[in-house]
């Protein structure tokens, strides 16, 4: 049998998969969408552009939805206390992602430009303002939320929205525009041709370095100016959940101390590194499958270093560090998480199954003269 602390820390590796399938997967087409009125010219280069994320837009978002539903299942205090404090963050996300479905289905219904280039700057808002508000969002974890919690565990935020679009928030929503916009440009250079696919191309070397420089520069400042989160008290890992069961103190490197205990994390930051030259490099010499790998492993070490540095903590707080949810903590009943790993065992392949056969018959390039043909879907 599992038991509750090693259910914990499978658990937390489950929700980081989920994250960066999340990230690989809906990460392209988010970026495509941003890119919309960047790479795409003309209506025809538009067209081509939806139409290769058109077959897989809508399954990508079954690892947003899972990835929500797990948070929601596994840590449910987290969910709360999110939802309490990123309210507005969060509804300005869901208005742009509505914008996808409704800028696909109804962006060629008419064939005025006018209402074209209306749809086309709604889907890149569509694109563009959630990548820059999930990166926002684990700026503003890594530096600490301002919520409290009372003795019935009852979260009050004491922040602010504009209290999050702070220079460190902003850095790091600018380090996932980089590496998600560059995720979409890469995946335009595996399915289009001609000028299309050299923009893309062209894109892509620019934004893959972008994302390296952000992500150091945002490494740096962590280690020199951002204040971390230990637990100075003695942890249960097996004690039911109740985060006011602990003490926390607030200390200068701290994010950076794991990486001292554990040597071996220091892979993540060296891969999103490595990826990300990588990236830059094969799109420069026109290796398009390399590059699409490549911008996958560089969001990979993107997401686990974020992840690394803040174990064992999960939503740290700013004005109540004793509050602070770690994976020990915020977690569900033991009999939860035991069902929800059986669930996840089960569906999980499933979702990974059905995810490559649709990657696997869709493959190939979509030439503007294919646009007419009856598999065209935009």
């Amino acid at each position: 049998m599992i038991d509750y602390e090693v259910l914990r820390v499978i658990w937390w590796v489950l929700v980081g998969v989920l994250l960066i399938g999340f990230a690989i997967t809906d990460g392209f087409d988010l970026g495509v969408g941003a890119l919309l009125t960047i790479v795409g010219k003309t209506d025809e280069d538009r067209r081509v552009m939806i139409n290769t994320i058109g077959p897989h837009w809508d399954g990508n978002q079954v690892w947003f939805i899972t990835a929500g539903g797990a948070i929601f299942a596994a840590w449910p205090m987290i969910y709360a206390t999110a939802f309490s404090g990123f309210y507005l963050a969060l509804a300005l996300t869901l208005m742009a992602l509505w914008m996808r479905p409704i800028g696909f289905d109804y962006r060629s219904k008419l064939p005025g430009a006018k209402w074209r280039n209306s749809w086309d700057w709604a889907l890149f808002a569509g694109g563009l303002v959630p990548a820059l508000i999930f990166g926002v969002a684990f700026g503003n974890l890594l530096q600490g939320v301002p919520y409290e919690l009372d003795q019935n565990l009852r979260s009050t935020y004491t922040g602010s929205f504009f209290g999050l679009l702070n220079p460190f928030g902003i850095l790091c929503g600018l380090v996932s525009v980089a590496m998600l916009l560059n995720h979409g440009a890469t995946w335009l250079q595996l399915k289009t041709d001609d000028k299309l696919h050299e923009r893309a191309r062209a894109v892509s070397v620019v934004l893959s370095l972008a994302a390296v420089v952000l992500f150091v520069l945002a490494g740096v400042w962590i280690a020199m100016g951002i204040n971390g989160y230990v637990v100075t008290s003695e942890i249960n890992t097996l004690a039911t959940s109740n985060p006011l069961h602990k003490s926390v103190s607030v200390e200068s490197g701290a994010w950076i101390a794991n990486y001292s205990k554990y040597p071996w994390m220091m892979l993540a930051p060296l891969l999103g590194i490595a990826a990300g030259l990588g990236c830059s490099l094969f799109s420069l010499k026109g290796r398009s499958g390399w590059a699409f790998v490549a911008s996958s492993l560089c969001m990979t070490g993107i997401i686990l270093t974020a992840g690394f540095s803040m174990f064992p903590f999960l939503m740290p707080s700013s004005t109540m560090p004793d509050a602070s949810l770690t994976i020990w903590d915020a977690t569900s009943s033991l009999m939860t998480l035991k069902i929800m790993f059986v669930v996840a065992c089960i569906f999980v392949p499933i979702v990974l199954a059905y995810t490559a056969y649709g990657f696997w018959v869709m493959r190939g390039r979509l030439k503007t003269s294919e646009l007419n043909q009856s598999h065209a879907i935009y």
